[in-house]
């Protein structure tokens, strides 16, 4: 017969989850570096994957100022991994838009980033559907 646990408390989850984030920014930094990027510009290639964004948008998405959004994206496109283009609905915004290069650097740091890639290959298909489930129920996508 198992032992009862008691469910962890809210506290309790919150601290692993804090735990977890710490470790999966450092990897992500780390691999983000091994690519040449910062892990501001890597986040923000991040963001633009899920779709084009306005600098104003952006700038919110990084929880940062605008400005420096400005400087970011100028790195980012003089290595061709994003462009400026205009919006359809405001010719006066620009969009930002992730290139296939771009693409292609996001995907090359999810792959460098080791201790996240082990920490999931070490779980079943079963247990990897299980966490998808509750973190999209606790982070709805």
């Amino acid at each position: 017969m198992q032992d009862y646990l008691p469910p962890p408390t809210k506290r309790q989850l919150q601290e692993l989850l804090a735990r977890s984030l710490s470790a999966h920014y450092a990897d992500f930094s780390g691999a983000a570096a091994r690519a040449g990027l910062t892990a501001m510009q890597a986040k923000t290639l991040t963001v633009l994957r899920g779709a084009p964004a306005s600098m104003r948008s952006l700038a919110d998405a990084l929880t940062c100022d605008a400005s420096n959004v400005t400087g970011i994206i100028d790195r980012l496109e003089k290595r061709g991994l994003v462009r400026r283009e205009a919006s359809s609905t405001d010719r006066r915004v620009k969009c930002l838009v992730l290139t296939e290069d771009g693409e292609q650097a996001i995907d090359a740091i999810r792959e460098r980033m080791e201790q996240v890639r082990t920490g999931l290959d070490g779980l079943s298909d079963r247990q990897r559907t299980e966490l998808y489930r509750l973190l999209t129920a606790v982070f709805p996508p």
